[in-house]
């Protein structure tokens, strides 16, 4: 090893210990989702995943398309609003409660991650911070949300998205880093057409 490069961090102390309820919780979950809610079809299997992710704490207002694919680390640290949909393959690595509020889009492929290492102790601990989507959202496809992450009422994050900072409401945001660029507009004469 060179030098000026000697070991200041440990992984073997790195270890985060889990209460044994919350093993037993994730294992029972993981069996669940394996033969209870993976198999069910896209559609018509959507009203018995609702029932199954309540089981185990998620919860639902309303009615929400939660997509067969999707991964839930804690399905008791999930809170989904009513008119919400996350979609095909969608991981939400949920450490800490993630909200997804009403009418809010999770598109495929998406990753909603409440977890990190913190990079300044020694041992590289595991740490979390909830996320939060606010309602009438549009997280586009293959989109990274990391930790503490809040993502305003309305706002619109284009495809493969990395946000590590929250994003302002009624605004179309994108990039690597996630900026806002626009305000987001929707034409009224479309509203109006949907209420008559």
């Amino acid at each position: 090893m060179p030098a000026d490069m000697p070991y200041k961090i440990n992984l073997r102390k790195s270890n985060t210990r889990w209460p044994l309820r919350i093993k037993i919780k994730r294992g029972l979950w993981n069996c669940a989702w394996t033969l209870l809610f993976r198999p069910t079809p896209k559609r018509i299997g959507n009203p018995w995943r609702l029932w199954l992710l309540r089981r185990f704490g998620t919860v639902v207002h309303g009615s929400a398309l939660i997509h067969q694919t999707c991964r839930i680390l804690q399905p008791w640290e999930l809170e989904i609003g009513d008119g919400s949909t996350v979609g095909h393959r969608v991981d939400i690595y949920n450490y800490a409660l993630v909200s997804i509020d009403a009418m809010a889009v999770v598109s495929q492929y998406s990753y909603l991650c409440t977890g990190t290492h913190d990079y300044t102790d020694p041992y590289m601990p595991l740490t979390w911070k909830p996320i939060h989507i606010g309602s009438q959202c549009w997280v586009a496809a293959d989109v990274f949300i990391g930790p503490g992450v809040t993502v305003g009422n309305g706002a619109v994050i284009g495809a493969r998205s990395v946000v590590t900072r929250d994003m302002p409401s009624w605004t179309v945001c994108a990039g690597n880093p996630c900026q806002p660029i626009e305000p987001r507009v929707v034409r009224e004469n479309a509203i109006a057409a949907t209420m008559t």
